[in-house]
Parts: structure tokens; C-alpha cells; sequence
């Protein structure tokens, strides 16, 4: 016999399903009368329940939700480990900071030691390497791709001092993992994905966040899956990280005992670590500067049901992508469109290939063009255009991120030695000129994809 309580829960759960049906019956999105975000969520019932679920127990710290969502991410991805954080962007610092730790012996990063990355893009990939003591090399961007341009990594290298490379798939295109894993192998250091743009990408027929010693993904509302908020680190390879970036997420102690477990290790008054007394309860033991950049275990409930539509959602931003190429071939004399890394061209019928390169399959999270210098209209004047017409629109995120006040002030300050450049990074400056991006995600439908390309052909075609 059901309870009192259980049955409260039902008929709680059954009266919020009926809430989020009613509101999402009311909330369609009408072209030219409604904005048009570039992302946003895409959700049902089920997530709003499974997260009214969770708050109902009111295990609010990271918990079974975040244990399972965890798990079950690794096995979509087939990393050994996924560990929630509460962005993406900590997830890049918990990354970075894990290079760093004690705990790797003579292949840890120190401070002054170099990074490679890439200069266009957003700034939290980058950030954390100068938080934590390193030092940025920026290598330049293809503009066409987004991504680096991988023959300056060979300029960039300097023995002893290059330690890791860390670079994101831009706009879920795929970067060139065949040469970046080469570089990293035959220099013997770290690689580091963020693929917080790129879940669900393939490169030669494997998921991305697979190839780096490390990955990281982002769950805010315009990724490809949501917890809110909410980020991941994945461990690729070696798993001494788990305990390395669990400490860093958590305050930088050296207990691994889960919230609500004291005694896991069977011997917390026993250990004896740093200078402090022998039995020093391991609860409160620091081996890192940590943080504290734990979500809530009711969004892993919530991205629990998301990561249930993931296969969909991913389909569904190709099928997005492609729809606005096809729509758009007409204005190729003014705009070039991305392609996919190794892609030469783009036909009705499909992509032309480098020879004798990978398949290269974008799980896309934007649609990117580049205006020419013989367009009627600026890039500036085109998201003008957009804005206008209520079409959510965005720049390549920051841009090159060299130019902008945070990175030029920083080189002021540190008389030029903050962080190096490879050439003129050109391409990087052409994407922060020249590019823009309109959205793929789920949530937009044709009749919104072809509002977009009448309004952004009509600005282009007189």
C-alpha cells in the first residue's frame, strides 16, 4: 500500500508536469514577432520532474544524482572518469590546475612554464593557465575552420619549458586531433580538450574529449545538454587525476570520502602527511589549493534525462546546420561559410576531403560566416540587421583574445612577459573582425531557420 507521502510526491509530480505542458503550449516562438535566440534550453516535463523530484528528498550538495550522472556520462563518452563541476570554465581551471599538482612527479607543470592555445576563442580556456602560473602561447586560428592553425605548434614548442597543449574544438568543429595528438606524444606532454562547445563531435569516427589526457565539457543552458549550470571534467587516461582534481574541486583536501562519508579509506586519524601530527583527521587534510566548485546533485538529476536525449539533440543541430547552408549557398559571392577540419568544399550533396585525412562529423553548436571584404554590409552591420529582426546572433565569443583590455593590460603590466605569440595571428584577427554566428540548437525549427536566411539574405541581396 502507497504511503501518504509517496502519494503526495505523485500527485506533486503529476500536477508539474501538467504546468510545464501548459507552458510550453503557450510559449511557441513566433519569426519577427519573438526573439530568436542563437541557444537556449530544450526541455520537457521530465527534466522540471526529475529536478522537483530531487528537491523533495532535499539532498542538495552533490550527491547519487551527481554519483550516477557522473558514471553515465563517462560511458557515453568512454572515459574512465567524469567528475561534475559547476561550469565549464571551472572545469578548464580545474584542468589546468590539476597540471600543476605535486602529485605528478617530474611531469607536472610549474609555474613559468609554457601552454599552447590557441588565440581566437573564449576566454576561459585560456584563463586559468595564467590564474595557475603559467604561461600562454597563442598559435593562430584558420578562419574557415575556427580552429588552430596546428603547422605553428613545431614555432611554439620550446623544450623543457612546453609542458601541455589546450585547445578548444571551435564551435564544435573538431580540431586536427590527428596532428595536435602526434605533437603532444612525440613531445611527450599534456593535451587537454575543451570540448565544452564540441559533445557528440567525432574525429576519425571517435568522440572528442577522448583523445586528450583530459576534457572538458560545459552544461550551460546553450550547450548541447543542461544542467543549469554545470560543467565536467573527463579523465581520459590516467586516473591518478581523479584523485588529483576531486581535491582541487573540493577545497583542496586530500580526503576522497564523498559528502556524507567520513571514513572511506578505513584510516582517517592514521595518516601522517605535510608537517602535521601523525592521526590529523584526513577530513581535514589540504594537499591543494583548492576551490570549491561543486554543483548541485538536483541538476545531475536534471542532466540525467537531458543526457537521455543527447543522440537527439546532436542530430537535430546537424540537421540545423545544414538546413541553413543549404538555405544560405546563394550569398557565397559575399560570406564564406565554416567547414569542418579537412572539409575543401561544401555541395548540395555533401563535403569534398582532404585525401588521406580523417572523416571529421561537427556535432555543430553554431553556424558560422565570415563576411568578404566585397559584401554590401559589414559584419558589424549584418548583426545590426539580425538584432534588429530579433535573430540572436554572436561574435567568434572574445574574439582574439590578445586585443582584448584584460590580456592588453596584462601585457602591460608584465612588460610583454605574461604570454607569447606565434606570427601575426592574422586569421584570429579575421575572426574577430569578419565572423559571426547565428544558432543550430534543438529548440529552433524550420519555420525559425528560414525567417533567419530571408532576413540575413534580404541585408546581402539587393
Amino acid at each position: 500500500m502507497i504511503n501518504k507521502i509517496d502519494q503526495l510526491r505523485l500527485e506533486i509530480l503529476e500536477k508539474t508536469k501538467e504546468i510545464i505542458r501548459l507552458r510550453q503550449t503557450e510559449a511557441s516562438v513566433i519569426p519577427g514577432v519573438h526573439h530568436i535566440p542563437y541557444a537556449g534550453r530544450v526541455y520537457d516535463e521530465e527534466e522540471v520532474c526529475a529536478g522537483v523530484n530531487s528537491m523533495l528528498d532535499f539532498w542538495l550538495t552533490l550527491g547519487p544524482e551527481g554519483a550516477a550522472f557522473e558514471r553515465e556520462f563517462a560511458e557515453y563518452l568512454g572515459v574512465r572518469k567524469s567528475i561534475l563541476v559547476n561550469s565549464g570554465s571551472s572545469a578548464n581551471l580545474v584542468a589546468i590546475s590539476s597540471l600543476f599538482s605535486h602529485k605528478l612527479g617530474e611531469k607536472r607543470v610549474r609555474k613559468g612554464d609554457e601552454i599552447i592555445t590557441v588565440a581566437a576563442g573564449f576566454p576561459t580556456t585560456v584563463a586559468p593557465i595564467i590564474q595557475s602560473g603559467g604561461i600562454p602561447v597563442f598559435i593562430d586560428n584558420d578562419p574557415i575552420t575556427g580552429n588552430p592553425r596546428v603547422e605553428q605548434l613545431e614555432e611554439a614548442y620550446v623544450k623543457g619549458k612546453t609542458k601541455a597543449v589546450m585547445i578548444a574544438h571551435a564551435l564544435g568543429n573538431p580540431f586536427d586531433l590527428g596532428e595536435v595528438v602526434r605533437f603532444c606524444r612525440e613531445k611527450d606532454i599534456w593535451l587537454v580538450e575543451d570540448n565544452c562547445d564540441s559533445l557528440g563531435s567525432k574525429y576519425d569516427n571517435q568522440l572528442t574529449g577522448t583523445f586528450g589526457d583530459l576534457s572538458t565539457q560545459s552544461f550551460y543552458p546553450p550547450h548541447h545538454l543542461t544542467l543549469g549550470e554545470g560543467g565536467a571534467l573527463n579523465i581520459n587516461k590516467n586516473i591518478i587525476f581523479k584523485t588529483i582534481s576531486e581535491s582541487i574541486r573540493d577545497w583542496g583536501r586530500d580526503c576522497w570520502c564523498p559528502s556524507g562519508a567520513d571514513n572511506s579509506c578505513n584510516k582517517r586519524f592514521q595518516w601522517q602527511l605535510g608537517e602535521l601530527p601523525k592521526g590529523y583527521d584526513h577530513k581535514f587534510t589540504y594537499s591543494h589549493l583548492g576551490y570549491n566548485l561543486k554543483p548541485l546533485d538536483t541538476q545531475a538529476a536534471i542532466g540525467r534525462v537531458q543526457l537521455k536525449k543527447l543522440s537527439s539533440f546532436i542530430q537535430k543541430r546537424k540537421d540545423n546546420w545544414l538546413f541553413l547552408r543549404k538555405s544560405l549557398a546563394e550569398i557565397e559571392d559575399f560570406v564564406s561559410f565554416a567547414l569542418p577540419t579537412h572539409a575543401l568544399d561544401w555541395t548540395p550533396t555533401g563535403f569534398s576531403w582532404s585525401s588521406g585525412k580523417p572523416p571529421v562529423d561537427p556535432s555543430w553548436f553554431g553556424f558560422m560566416l565570415l563576411v568578404k571584404k566585397n559584401s554590401p554590409l559589414s559584419r558589424n552591420q549584418i548583426v545590426v540587421r539580425l538584432d534588429e529582426a530579433k535573430i540572436g546572433n554572436r561574435m567568434l565569443f572574445g574574439g582574439n583574445l590578445v586585443r582584448q583590455p584584460a590580456f592588453v593590460s596584462l601585457k602591460e603590466d608584465s612588460q610583454g612577459s605574461a604570454f607569447r605569440v606565434i606570427g601575426d595571428l592574422a586569421g584570429a584577427d579575421k575572426l574577430m573582425n569578419d565572423a559571426l554566428f547565428i544558432g543550430v540548437y534543438p529548440g529552433l525549427n524550420e519555420d525559425h531557420l528560414s525567417y533567419i536566411a530571408k532576413i540575413i539574405k534580404n541585408a546581402l541581396i539587393k
